[in-house]
């Protein structure tokens, strides 16, 4: 008697072939699997909006890094929105860290619009990963005080913010 493995849901399809896509520096590949006005929002890169705008960030990815390993892990969705847990990991292609490998963890919010993505965005440590590069403290500094002031211009973030504020 011959069984086949059962076939993966449409979440963890869509996530092997979004990481093969990086992987392999597939931009258009991954760009189609996003709305065409789809944000990827990277946590190094920022919000990038509409494929061609994808397919780019993942050419600057492998412009500064090689060797990508994306791992999905736990993933869970409702087929409007999706979570998972994740593993990535490189080696710097940056000119003051060259060769070194990189590895963070984190979670990644899919927003679905119909079969699409209509939005990406993830959660990790962005310290882990830039000590990692032996950036100098001052520069991770920077780096975590751009991150810190864009979150906190987010209107979702006033909330939480204006408690502090003498009136």
């Amino acid at each position: 008697m011959t069984t086949s493995a059962p076939a993966a849901d449409p979440f963890t399809a869509l996530l092997t072939t979004f990481a093969d896509a990086v992987q392999a520096n597939r931009g258009r590949r991954l760009a189609m699997l996003f709305t065409e006005d789809g944000v990827y929002e990277d946590g190094f890169f920022g919000a990038h909006t509409g494929r061609a705008a994808i397919a780019a960030m993942l050419q600057r990815f492998h412009d500064t890094g090689s060797s990508y390993l994306w791992e999905f892990v736990d993933p869970v969705s409702n087929g409007a929105i999706g979570y998972t847990r994740f593993r990535f990991s490189y080696t710097s292609l940056l000119p003051e860290s060259t060769g070194r490998a990189v590895l963070f963890e984190g979670i990644s919010c899919f927003l679905f619009r119909g079969e699409l993505i209509a939005h990406y965005s993830e959660a990790f440590d962005r310290g882990v990963a830039l000590a990692q590069l032996s950036f100098p403290a001052e520069r991770i500094k920077r780096i975590l005080e751009r991150a810190v002031a864009a979150q906190n211009l987010l209107p979702d973030a006033r909330r939480h913010l204006d408690r502090f504020s003498s009136s």
